[in-house]
């Protein structure tokens, strides 16, 4: 079994384990391999082992990656997006994860209706209120939510988050556990399905999932640390 393979059986493992904990049906996670900078004879490797849902940052090498590997499988957008990339995105990217703003959503919206498509969507929440990272403050997002759903050509999904930094998984377990709470009451208040909460990466996922994450952005942990 390669390096890659063992890698991928033990977050496997190990989300299906937070899920007896909480109780969870695994199938209801889906794990999604950060391959950002990972070179595409290396992601094949993770495909080899059963992985077929792959999280991109940069547009350009996503393309090159997806020219090489195939549409056949799943590509994530799972950083940030800026508004005149939005057209490349909506071509290439199954999900969005990092909606942050509605002139973003706009965007995103006229590029789909060119194809035509609908994009799935989540909108980005930036619970800590870090101005080092993107995401609309939870108070606002019930707002952004109303305007995007206006947009004929988007579907939001659900909420995403980046929570900060911790040494300790279970300091993160706050952030998630809001996560939930903020999509329960918006999904109460507008009668929306919203049923994917993207969070928790390499060293929280677990505690994500045991707080109901059903994507889970996990790249170190598979591929190794990036040079």
């Amino acid at each position: 079994m390669s390096f890659i393979a063992q890698n991928l059986a033990e977050v496997r493992a190990t989300i299906a384990a937070a899920c007896r904990k909480a109780g969870r049906d695994p199938a209801e996670v889906r794990l999604v391999a950060v391959s950002k900078t990972v070179a595409a004879e290396r992601v094949r490797e993770a495909i080899d082992a059963g992985q077929d849902l792959f999280g991109e940052n940069y547009l350009q090498e996503a393309r090159d990656k997806i020219t090489v590997l195939g549409r056949q499988l799943s590509w994530h957008l799972v950083g940030h997006l800026q508004t005149n990339k939005a057209k490349p995105a909506v071509e290439l990217f199954d999900l969005i994860h990092a909606v942050d703003r509605l002139k973003l959503a706009r965007a995103l919206s006229a590029a789909a209706a060119a194809l035509p498509k609908i994009q799935d969507v989540l909108i980005q929440v930036n619970q800590a209120g870090e101005e080092s990272k993107s995401g609309v403050a939870p108070e606002v997002a019930a707002a952004l939510l109303k305007d995007i759903t206006q947009l004929p050509h988007l579907r939001v999904r659900g909420l995403m988050t980046m929570p900060p930094w911790f040494a300790d998984p279970e300091a993160v377990r706050p952030y998630f556990k809001a996560l939930r709470e903020l999509r329960d009451r918006l999904q109460d208040a507008s009668g929306l399905a919203l049923p994917e909460l993207s969070m928790g990466m390499s060293g929280d996922f677990a505690v994500a999932v045991e707080e109901g994450a059903t994507l889970v952005r996990v790249g170190t942990a598979i591929f190794g640390h990036r040079g």
